[in-house]
């Protein structure tokens, strides 16, 4: 359950009858996009409401005649889905906030400049979206975002999303020390052991992430490894 205090009001409007839940406004778009399933865990209380402010509870007639079902949670979902979310100032502020550092941080991740071949540093990245005025949806997911963003960067900055692909070749020992590391930073496309114990393999990471990607494999293995980025 969330704070009330942190709390917002998401209302759905239906046929002249009012519905408002008291929920935790950081869920909204994981809640849109599915990613969040049971609601009652991120709101202040089970409930209904016809009037949140007022504490008047919505009846259980009215709630099945609309939504079809009285299950708090499932009615709960489609009132976010379907409806609007009263956000302050503050609220909505901190969340655009966020929502910028999400959206930067992903674009950072993936994109390189084109020129170059080199990342662009996530300052870069702000001062280019500050420059195209760019708007920031607080309810919508970073995913739904980052191509909109990224086009209206284009004409900023040279700037697309590529991923390159790494050569790697570590010994036996080593192997265990960064195995994990591989998987989650990007997928293994090539991998096999050699005769002298050593393992090789090719890795393909977002274009961003190779900086950051080679430093950590270097000190994984205090430098006992070899690299290549493999050009197209």
């Amino acid at each position: 359950m969330v704070r009330l205090e942190d709390a917002v009001i998401a209302r759905y409007e239906h046929s002249g009858h009012r519905f408002e839940i008291l929920v935790d406004p950081n869920i909204i778009d994981d809640v849109k996009s599915g990613k969040v399933e049971n609601v009652i865990d991120y709101m202040v209380i089970d409930e209904i409401f016809k009037d949140a402010h007022k504490g008047d509870r919505a009846s259980e007639e009215l709630i099945k005649e609309v939504f079809g079902t009285t299950d708090v949670n499932e009615v709960a979902k489609e009132i976010i889905k379907k409806g609007q979310v009263q956000l302050t100032t503050e609220q909505r502020r901190k969340m655009l906030e966020e929502k910028k550092r999400r959206i930067i941080a992903e674009i950072a991740r993936n994109a390189i400049n084109p020129q170059t071949g080199a990342p662009h540093p996530p300052q870069r990245i702000e001062l280019a979206m500050e420059e195209a005025k760019v708007h920031i949806d607080p309810f919508k997911s970073v995913e739904e975002q980052v191509p909109v963003v990224l086009k209206a960067l284009r004409p900023i900055i040279p700037i697309r999303f590529e991923k390159v692909k790494i050569a790697i070749k570590v010994s036996g020992d080593m192997y265990g020390k960064i195995y994990g590391e591989l998987s989650k930073s990007g997928t293994i496309l090539q991998e096999e052991w050699q005769k002298d114990g050593s393992w090789i393999g090719v890795v393909e990471i977002p274009a961003g992430m190779q900086g950051e990607f080679l430093d950590m494999l270097n000190k994984k293995t205090h430098g006992n490894i070899q690299t290549k980025i493999l050009r197209r």
